[in-house]
Formats: C-alpha cells, sequence, structure tokens
C-alpha cells in the first residue's frame, strides 16, 4: 500500500505541474503571481524527476543480474514531505 501512496504523491505533483504550466501559457498573469508559480513549477518538476530516478534505480536493481536473472535487493527510497507541504512562504 505505501507504493500506491508513492505513486499517487507522484500523479497529484505532476497534476500540479501540468496546471502551471496551462497558466503559464495561456493567461496574462501578473509578474509576481507568473514568479510564484515558475517557483512551484521548478519545485514540482525537481520532486517528479527525483522520484522517476528512484524508480529508474529500482528498475535497474530488479534487472541486473550476474546471470542475467531477474533479481531483487532492498532499495532505500528517502522521505520526503509532500509536494505542498514544502512551501516557503
Amino acid at each position: 500500500m505505501a507504493g500506491r501512496a508513492k505513486a499517487n504523491e507522484f500523479e497529484r505533483a505532476f497534476q500540479q505541474l501540468e496546471k502551471i504550466v496551462q497558466r503559464l501559457e495561456s493567461e496574462e498573469l501578473p509578474l509576481d503571481e507568473s514568479l510564484q508559480l515558475f517557483e512551484e513549477g521548478i519545485r514540482l518538476s525537481r520532486f517528479c524527476n527525483q522520484k522517476l530516478e528512484e524508480v529508474e534505480k529500482k528498475i535497474e536493481l530488479i534487472l541486473a543480474d550476474a546471470k542475467g536473472q531477474p533479481v531483487t535487493e532492498p532499495f532505500e527510497m528517502e522521505e520526503e514531505p509532500a509536494p505542498s507541504e514544502e512551501r516557503d512562504e
């Protein structure tokens, strides 16, 4: 169940990022609001990229074996607060 929560966390962050991109591309926003959205978008982008890198490493661990056999090994993932909890204001 923890894996599902992590996947949902990634999906939520990615959806937020998509909404931010749409707003920045389609609306005439004040400079301050645009900057705030841009900063949030960068933070979400980094968060999503980190999660994708973690998944990639896990896949490499599953697929790697000297004999070509799939093998799994423990994979430690760092716990991070959800994207909405990191906001500095």
